[in-house]
């Protein structure tokens, strides 16, 4: 596989979830390079938007194994990552695996779990894998978390700490369609949902060839400089009281690299970086008091600094790294 195939399978992928999720082109391409990138999604978006259809629609065109996790207050570890339980034929106790032992995972509602069930996410997402009674076993490849939350509704919810939020390389919202691509959603679903005739058009065999070809985008020195000024702005902006981590710059890099490949390029641009910094960012910054009172939103530091950050010229992308 080359660079160039990327395109190709990138392509045969949003045409089909295109099928499901109308037009919404860039929220798929920005879902596809959150999977090139073995990374997770943080899908924050009112009801009925079609947050869990874009998940399924993925997982099948893919031919992955699917599990949908249900957040709930009382939703225990043991109900994601498994349990043991004891068989009196053998005279044992057998582990029997979790939800979390598919490639592709839905959590609806995550932060209607509590902060405990919360946490027990967290080397999945990491290091995917699980450790439970003294063993580490290892999770599926590829292993692709979505979770959603419902950004207006915070009753009976429990917030993500810091450490969880980080662990979401993208957040993404979907928004609403436009008047003539509800037409085409209402039409498309006259009948049976087409989720359920959607096939997969290549398998997830080809996905973890891409991950593997993604991280050999070339990046120029000047456009990794780039990045970790974008991402070092935000530590010592007026209006932010926590600024993205080591981890965020990372993301930025692998992102920028993986929407490059989709693109059919072999060199990561600026405008790759800008596109991509508002939802890779953004749910890593904490706003001040004083500006959330300014109604300020995460998205409009970003805008700011990437309006006040000078772009570097591009550079040869044959150069060496």
């Amino acid at each position: 596989m080359e660079i160039s195939d990327i395109q190709v399978i990138s392509e045969k992928l949003i045409a089909n979830i295109e099928k499901v999720i109308v037009g919404k082109r860039g929220v798929i391409e920005k879902a596809l390079v959150s999977l090139y990138c073995r990374g997770h999604i943080l899908l924050e978006d009112v009801p009925g938007l079609g947050k869990t259809m874009l998940a399924r629609a993925v997982a099948r065109s893919i031919d992955a194994t699917f599990k949908r996790i249900q957040g709930t207050p009382d939703l225990l570890p043991m109900d994601i990552i498994g349990v043991s339980i004891y068989n009196p034929e053998i005279r044992k106790f057998e582990y029997r695996k979790g939800p979390i032992f598919a490639q592709i995972i839905l959590v609806d509602e995550v932060n209607r779990a509590t902060p405990k069930t919360q946490s027990a996410m967290l080397e999945a997402m990491g290091e995917s894998q699980v450790s439970i009674e003294g063993m580490t076993i290892p999770l599926p490849d590829p292993f692709f978390v979505i979770a959603t939350e419902n950004p207006i509704e915070f009753e009976g919810t429990f917030p993500l700490p810091e450490a969880q939020m980080d662990r979401f390389f993208i957040s993404l919202k979907i928004g609403y369609p436009a008047p003539e691509e509800e037409e085409e959603v209402i039409m498309m679903q006259a009948g049976r949902h087409p989720i359920y005739t959607l096939e997969p058009v290549i398998s997830t065999s080809d996905i973890i060839q891409v991950q593997n070809l993604a991280g050999t985008v070339h990046v120029d020195k000047s456009l990794r400089a780039y990045i970790v000024s974008i991402t070092g702005s935000t530590r010592i902006d007026p209006d932010l009281e926590l600024g993205a981590s080591p981890r965020g710059s990372i993301a930025l890099y692998k992102a920028s690299q993986a929407l490059a490949a989709l693109k059919g390029r072999d060199f990561v641009i600026p405008e790759d970086i800008k596109v991509l910094a508002p939802e890779v960012l953004k749910h890593r910054i904490i706003l001040r008091s004083e500006a959330k009172l300014k109604n300020l939103k995460p998205e409009n530091i970003i805008a700011k600094i990437l309006s006040n950050t000078p772009v570097p010229i591009q550079a040869d992308p044959g150069q060496p790294k």
